[in-house]
C-alpha cells in the first residue's frame, strides 16, 4: 500500500468512527501519518474528555488498524499545527 491509498484507508476509518464522536460533540482529524504512525486531533468535546484515552486506544486505534494494519499506533497532537 502506498502512503497514498493508506491515507485514503485512515481517512476512512476517521469516517466510520467520527458519527461517534459527533454524537457527543466531538470531531477527529487527521493530522499525518509518518513512520506508520498516526497522527491524530481530537475537537470539540472530545478535548479534556475523561475517557479520551480509552477512546483513542480502543476505538480510533482499532479501527484504524482495521482499514490499514500496518499502522503501529495512534497518537493524539492537540494543540499542534503541523
Amino acid at each position: 500500500m502506498n502512503d497514498e491509498e493508506l491515507k485514503i484507508n485512515v481517512e476512512a476509518a476517521l469516517q466510520e468512527i467520527r458519527p461517534y464522536l459527533e454524537a457527543d460533540g466531538g470531531n477527529i482529524s487527521l493530522v499525518e501519518i509518518t513512520d506508520n504512525i498516526v497522527s491524530i486531533q481530537l475537537e470539540g468535546a472530545c478535548l479534556g474528555c475523561a475517557v479520551n484515552q480509552m477512546t483513542l486506544k480502543n476505538g480510533v486505534e482499532a479501527t484504524i488498524k482495521k482499514y490499514a494494519p500496518q499502522i503501529k499506533r495512534v497518537i493524539e497532537v492537540n494543540g499542534i499545527t503541523f
